[in-house]
């Protein structure tokens, strides 16, 4: 009865002030925005590889990279909270995968790679630490938050070789019980549906159009010239980080009126990573 009564409580919330990221004014006048992350763990060249052919991962230029990026978020106003360091645990620095944010609600994800299922306690620890109200997905479901995209009043889940349909399923009875749309896309030659579809201040989906049979579900899109630059991330309102591997999208964004912050996450990108991998946000 409890989590029932917060729930309602966080949707007639996020109704009367408007809706997720598509709802440039709220995002940019947020009083608060939180970013969870993960230093890289030593075994960092360890990490899964699904589509891509693995390449030498350098861990001091990784280690570097990860904190201009934590640096970045930090200068526009993200309160950065660290989860407790994962030594032996390669993917656990893409703190995107194991959670799921939406408003005040904290899905614990259930990675559709067993090995990284261990990365879970750490960062429910860090997810409770922050007072968010929690659910869990649990057996058969596997859901990575890599595969969700909260845009709006609408709910993108990728249908990938991570994420399951017990999985969309089980998000999809969280997500409409506060007040949400759940829109099911399915995905080819790509590991998740923030690495090739994301979301600009104002709602406009940025989408690497050949990983879609059917990109019109995602509704209103800009196509991105680069693979790469698929995946960006609002910084502000006004703001938007892009893989410095993307100039062309870069541009692209610029010309629709965005300052764009350029990065360089080459290690990061060769294991299947994105600027968005790195964090798991919240703002409100």
């Amino acid at each position: 009865m409890v989590r029932a009564v917060e729930r309602r409580e966080a949707q007639d919330a996020r109704l009367a002030q408007g809706g997720g990221l598509g709802d440039p004014r709220r995002f940019s006048e947020a009083a608060e925005k939180l970013a969870f992350v993960r230093v890289p763990a030593g075994n960092l060249d360890e990490a899964e590889v699904s589509g891509a052919e693995r390449a030498t991962v350098e861990a001091d230029l990784a280690a570097e990279q990860w904190e201009a990026y934590v640096e970045l978020l930090e200068e526009y106003g993200w309160e950065t909270r660290e989860v407790a360091a994962a030594e032996t645990l390669p993917d656990s620095v893409f703190t995107e995968d194991p959670v799921v944010i939406i408003d005040d609600v904290a899905i614990i994800a259930r990675p559709g790679a067993p090995s990284r299922r261990p990365e879970l306690p750490g960062v429910r620890a860090a997810i409770e630490q922050a007072g968010f109200v929690l659910e869990e997905l649990e057996k058969p479901a596997t859901l990575d938050g890599g595969d969700v995209l909260v845009n709006g009043d609408t709910v993108y889940v990728g249908a990938s070789r991570r994420t399951n349909a017990a999985g969309i399923r089980a998000l999809r009875d969280i997500a409409t019980g506060l007040g949400y749309r759940v829109v099911a896309v399915p995905i080819r030659d790509a590991l998740h549906l923030r690495s090739v579809a994301t979301a600009l201040p104002d709602g406009t989906i940025v989408a690497w159009l050949d990983a879609f049979e059917r990109p019109e579900l995602l509704g209103r899109i800009v196509a991105a010239p680069e693979r790469l630059g698929a995946s960006v991330l609002p910084l502000d309102g006004d703001t938007v980080l892009v893989s410095k591997a993307a100039p062309k999208t870069a541009r692209l964004i610029e010309r629709l009126g965005y300052t764009v912050e350029r990065l360089d996450i080459s290690e990061f990108e060769k294991l299947e990573g994105g600027v968005t991998c790195l964090s798991a946000r919240s703002f409100g």
